[in-house]
């Protein structure tokens, strides 16, 4: 017999789902028929298995361990040793970590193979002694935000279910408020406030600007930005990204003649090849920043109206501090304290 108290991750789902995940190489037909024999029970009595579990909550398996241990899904090994990296924690709590991630990381799996920001922060949970493989079973903790592989800067990880869907959610519903730095090509001399309609080409992964909507898949797009220093071939810019679409500030910017520097996608070849040769900028030069918080209440209260920043890589420093400002000489050394 195997007896499960259910934890707070894995409570407000239905009991059938929760049981799906323990003994994930069941068929449902199996736990379905285990349920009518009374041979799994919740909290002593028979189930449906439609039932909503809650903290606490006692689910009692009935069967021999070889049957346990044959279907339960043992997570395999989230990450090889030699592949770990040590992760650049901005703030962790008890129910999320802010992470800048680096430039070149995925932050999620693409292939099978591939070794994300998802599997980095599970590995940083079960060395660390806040997750066991158990728990692993029925709940995996994850990220509540992307960025493209080439962008570094704040992700946001749900290491609870009330983490994960908080911060979930307000990315969804644009609550919080998400702050970029780049640097791109000409002179921006004035804040900008610009909207158009995206069309995402799922083959090629790339993305295309419209000033008028036409067909279902163009989505409206809105990007504001203001000029921290600028010279007459670059300008450093903080984007406030109003929406969040694939691509968007760099595809928006190019649409507006300023596309960023080191983006061989949407960008100017020459610009890149001399940035390129100059400082070893081989990706664009986008940094996810700044992250200011709503007012939140219940479990997440004490992050209400908190403003996070993530320090900026190592190269974007350099072009930043190599740069022959005309203006806002202090206001582009400030963004590197």
């Amino acid at each position: 017999m195997k007896n499960i108290i259910i934890k707070p991750n894995e409570s407000e789902q239905r009991l059938d789902k929760f049981l799906k995940k323990y003994l994930s190489g069941a068929p449902g037909s199996f736990i379905y028929k285990m349920l009518r024999k009374k041979n799994i029970t919740l909290n002593g009595a028979r189930a449906a298995g439609s039932e909503k579990l809650h903290a606490g909550d006692e689910v009692r398996l009935f069967l021999s361990d070889e049957t346990v241990e044959k279907f339960a899904g043992i997570p395999v090994p989230v990450i090889e040793a030699g592949r770990k990296i040590r992760l650049e924690i901005i703030y962790e709590d008890r129910h999320i970590l802010l992470v800048n991630k680096p430039a070149g990381m995925l932050s999620q799996k693409a292939e099978k193979t591939d070794v994300s920001l998802v599997e980095q922060v599970i590995s940083y949970l079960l060395d660390s002694g806040q997750l066991t493989k158990e728990e692993l079973q029925t709940f995996r903790p994850s990220i509540c935000n992307r960025l493209d592989r080439n962008t570094s800067g704040l992700v946001v990880a749900g290491k609870t279910l009330a983490g994960l869907q908080a911060f979930s959610s307000m990315f969804r519903e644009r609550n919080l408020s998400k702050y970029y730095l780049c640097i791109v090509k000409g002179k921006v001399d004035r804040p900008s406030h610009i909207k158009g309609f995206l069309i995402k080409n799922e083959k090629t992964n790339e993305v295309e600007i419209v000033k008028e909507r036409y067909g279902g898949k163009a989505v409206p797009i809105e990007t504001e930005y203001i000029p921290l220093a600028y010279s007459g071939a670059l300008t450093l810019l903080k984007v406030h990204l109003i929406t969040g679409r694939t691509h968007q500030i760099r595809a928006h910017l190019a649409y507006v003649s300023h596309p960023l520097c080191g983006d061989y996608k949407y960008g100017d070849r020459a610009v890149n090849d001399r940035y390129r040769q100059l400082y070893g900028v081989t990706s664009q030069l986008l940094h996810s920043y700044e992250l200011v918080l709503p007012h939140i209440e219940g479990e997440l209260a004490a992050l209400s109206d908190r403003r996070f920043r993530a320090p900026v890589p190592d190269i974007f420093q350099k072009v930043i501090k190599e740069t022959a400002w005309e203006h806002g000489t202090q206001e582009a050394l400030e963004v590197l304290r």
